[in-house]
């Protein structure tokens, strides 16, 4: 198992190492990690024999040494080559001799000795910026004097390292986002190296974008040195939040050096919270025609959705319910519909309303019409000196105009809006006649009629052609002589 023993020793000398070093084997098979003794006490300790990295990050080989008291340990060194190749210096990967120029020049600058001090038996090397042709065999020599005389032992065991693509990704720090505050991201690079310092970009893309670099934002980059050997890389950005991030991804790429990259791309919708502009949008046509259907939707820019509750103004009961969104339909209007409709939107602890007015336009106005009478009888005839109490009323939004008018005179008799009641107190004879409600709705026009009788208290009688005519009173059977004769007449010609 021993490659070099020196030469300057005598035959016996060496048989007395060898004999020495199957001794010092028995009692390293009792150790966990593998030794391998070169001569007596002359060995070299591999915790791991086995390595595995990813590419752009680096990979620790640890390692110690110990040696007979007669020899010092000057310089260590590191060659990668073969399994079964003996290693040479044009294998050379690393060498504390600072003044040797035998090292690989793909090595130069990567490769650092954990703990300088060689006297500590400290041979661990830290291998940075690591590319895939990286993997291969590595084995350790230790240099230094016995007795006076320069030499040196290598050990026999390598070490395998394996170098595959980078699988890790960033680590992507979002806070708590406020629409309108500034916030700061935070991009951590994998790996604690101390290798060249990655390049870290910042880019975003909206819904159904392109990607992009993140302008107008301030982004800081830096280094924090944890240990001589383990760096942490750290880049933030600093934006501010507003609705126009919804759906927003933002990602993090770290290049290192060699093209390996890694990236981490994050939701922004999971951390963003808008309130500043927190605002209702109520969309949709407000003036439909009878028998179509109403669709309005509200809506409210906010994360987490808010609560949006649709109601009709002067209605107890909820219309539509729904969250971020909500889209009220009525299939078949009429005009019982029209009104006020609000939307009412709670985002934790704000409430916000907006209203809006919708429109029924019938295709034919609907009249529905009724009088009253009111008189001190109760009867469908009045009497002379009772009220006389007529209600036209529309059914109809917007509310109809409403004119009361008499067949046969020129004048309205009352105006009105929706409904409109004609009263007239005392009333007499003369008020007899046809009476007409005209309901005028937009470009619609519609009439209904009714007919007004006022009777006499009294019996009248009148002299026509020198004939007396009697007519019995319906309530005093008593004579009345009435001086006109025509009037007489239109007054009681329905008794």
């Amino acid at each position: 198992m021993c490659i070099n023993i020196y030469r300057h020793h005598h035959k016996r000398q060496t048989s007395m190492y060898w004999n020495r070093d199957i001794c010092f084997l028995i009692c390293n098979n009792l150790c966990t990690s593998v030794t391998e003794v070169v001569s007596f006490r002359n060995c070299v300790t591999l915790s791991e024999r086995e390595l595995t990295a990813e590419a752009g990050l680096c990979v620790v080989i640890p390692c110690s040494f110990t040696t007979a008291a007669n020899f010092t340990p000057k310089h260590t060194v590191w060659y990668k080559c073969e399994a079964s190749k003996k290693c040479s210096d044009a294998d050379i990967t690393f060498h504390s001799n600072k003044n040797n120029e035998k090292v690989q020049s793909g090595f130069k600058g990567r490769v650092s000795r954990l703990e300088p001090d060689v006297s500590q038996k400290n041979c661990s090397i830290i291998i940075n910026d690591l590319k895939e042709s990286d993997s291969g065999f590595y084995q350790l020599r230790v240099t230094g004097v016995l007795n006076g005389q320069q030499g040196g032992f290598t050990f026999s065991q390598k070490v395998t390292v394996s170098i595959k693509g980078i699988e890790q990704k960033p680590t992507v720090m979002i806070p708590t986002l406020t629409e309108g505050q500034q916030a700061t991201l935070t991009c951590t690079a994998p790996g604690l190296c101390s290798g060249s310092v990655p390049q870290i970009t910042w880019t975003w893309r909206g819904e159904g974008g392109t990607e992009s670099y993140i302008t107008g934002n301030s982004t800081v980059f830096k280094t924090e040195g944890l240990t001589p050997f383990t760096q942490r890389h750290v880049s933030t950005l600093t934006f501010n939040p507003s609705a126009e991030h919804h759906n927003t991804n933002v990602t993090c790429k770290i290049r290192f050096t060699g093209d390996a990259t890694a990236q981490k791309t994050s939701g922004l919708n999971d951390h963003l919270f808008t309130c500043k502009n927190f605002g209702v949008n109520i969309t949709g046509v407000t003036t439909v025609r009878d028998g179509e259907a109403l669709n309005l939707t509200c809506n409210v820019h906010s994360f987490p959705p808010s609560l949006i509750i649709w109601s009709k103004l002067g209605y107890n009961e909820t219309l539509h319910i729904d969250t971020g969104s909500a889209n009220l339909v009525i299939i078949n209007v009429t005009a019982g519909y029209a009104g006020q409709y609000v939307c009412t939107a709670k985002y934790m602890n704000n409430t916000l309303k907006d209203k809006v007015n919708v429109t029924v336009i019938c295709e034919y106005t609907a009249l529905c019409f009724w009088t009253e009478y009111i008189s001190s009888r109760n009867t469908s005839l009045h009497l002379e000196g009772d009220v006389l109490n007529l209600t036209c009323s529309v059914e109809s939004f917007p509310p109809s105009l409403i004119m009361w008018s008499k067949l046969g005179s020129k004048a309205n008799h009352h105006n009105d809006t929706g409904s409109a009641t004609l009263v007239i107190p005392n009333a007499t004879a003369e008020h007899s006649g046809q009476y007409i409600c005209t309901a005028k709705y937009m470009d619609s026009v519609l009439k209904k009629d009714t007919n007004v009788t006022v009777i006499c208290k009294y019996t009248t009688s009148c002299n026509i052609a020198q004939k007396k005519y009697s007519w019995h009173s319906f309530l005093h059977r008593t004579t009345v002589h009435c001086q006109h004769c025509a009037l007489c007449s239109q007054i009681c010609r329905h008794f």
